[in-house]
């Protein structure tokens, strides 16, 4: 007999990191293997789950034009109370902190259906950075029975917090097994633009996304860049991979957008961004992923944030937290760029080794098969 498990997740970044367990899955008998999707991302989330051929069986397509968490939230739960009761699974697998994650974790929970919570652990110490992160994965860790932690930093955060260690289990971070699958040594861009790109010269990679940095912060992030280009013409090549959210959009088209050595690029193929972070000088960033996909690869990351859950890597130096003043990012991404930074450029397996989808099916076969 076998065990229903649905995988709901409804972002790009959590795509890329249920990609590889999905695999998984699909390749184990124990298991009938349900994916649903909400879409919070729409063509970000398609382009992952095209590129993997990924087909889920529910999509329930919720994003709308400037919604807000509320309206996101309520409608997510209503949604997934259906499918929850048409499917009935006995556990249902959740990732990271979006608020798909909660939304799927507290409508799973009124069904007492079993939560397994991938990417557990996580923690900012501050509940208004990220936002709504950091809130979405602490309430997801109070309902879920099963803890796939990355690291054991993110164990302790959950000893910390009262739960049952032996609901916990560090198996690494999915992420690393699905760059197995996109990074090759002679790979061929699918983006014309980075097709073309002349990598002889330094490439600066930079991404701004984040709830709280909307506004202000991000022009602050664009100003510093438009300093750097200009002061770097000759020699760096910024690639500014955008958000299709419009707020951000605007902003980082109306600073850099006549910059000649900045290239302005909407979301690209996973593959195009794994590639193109193996290639890179180093990055700029205020995303979750990247600062476990680019020391993986040996790239030295600038975080725009004022804080990071991912401790590991910054204790070890291989991240540096920069926040978002202007003249802050300026003189820490100059220095970088001018030596001034020391930075041993080695590839680092904090995260693991690209198995950790194969730990968490074993573990789950065990729980649920025994």
């Amino acid at each position: 007999m076998s065990i229903k498990i649905m995988s709901v997740f409804g972002t790009r970044p959590e795509a890329i990191k249920m990609v590889p367990l999905i695999k998984e899955l699909d390749n184990n008998k124990s298991f009938d293997s349900v994916v649903c999707v909400t879409a919070q991302h729409r063509e970000m989330l398609d382009q992952v789950l095209n590129t993997f051929d990924i087909k889920p069986k529910y999509d329930l397509n919720i994003m709308k034009e400037r919604q807000t968490l509320t309206t996101l939230t309520t409608s997510i739960i209503k949604e997934l109370e259906l499918i929850y009761l048409r499917e009935k699974p006995q556990v249902v697998l959740v990732h990271g902190d979006t608020t798909t994650t909660f939304c799927a974790t507290l409508s799973a929970f009124y069904q007492k259906i079993d939560i397994a919570h991938i990417e557990a652990g996580l923690r900012s110490n501050d509940l208004y950075f990220p936002f709504p992160e950091e809130i979405n994965r602490r309430l997801t860790g109070v309902l879920a029975k099963y803890h796939f932690a990355p690291t054991n930093v993110s164990k302790l955060n959950l000893l910390n917090e009262g739960v049952n260690e032996e609901n916990i289990y560090v198996v690494g971070n999915t992420v690393i097994d699905t760059m197995k699958y996109t990074i090759t040594d002679n790979y061929e861009f699918k983006n014309e633009v980075l097709r073309k790109m002349d990598f002889s010269k330094k490439v600066v990679v930079v991404t701004a996304h984040r709830r709280e940095n909307w506004g202000e912060p991000i022009c602050n992030i664009c100003n510093a860049v438009k300093r750097l280009a200009n002061e770097y013409k000759d020699s760096i090549q910024f690639v500014f991979l955008t958000h299709l959210n419009p707020i951000v959009k605007e902003s980082v088209f109306n600073i850099l957008g006549e910059i000649s050595n900045v290239i302005i690029l909407m979301p690209i193929d996973i593959e195009d961004a794994h590639n193109l972070l193996s290639r890179c000088f180093f990055v700029m960033t205020d995303s979750g992923g990247i600062q476990e996909e680019a020391p993986y690869l040996g790239k030295f990351v600038l975080v725009l944030r004022s804080e990071t859950e991912r401790k590991e890597v910054l204790d070890q130096g291989i991240i540096k937290l920069i926040g978002t003043n202007e003249e802050d990012i300026y003189k820490t991404s100059k220095d970088f760029i001018d030596g001034k930074i020391e930075y041993k450029n080695l590839l680092n397996n904090v995260y693991g080794d690209g198995d950790a989808s194969k730990k968490i099916v074993k573990i789950l076969e065990e729980k649920y098969l025994k």
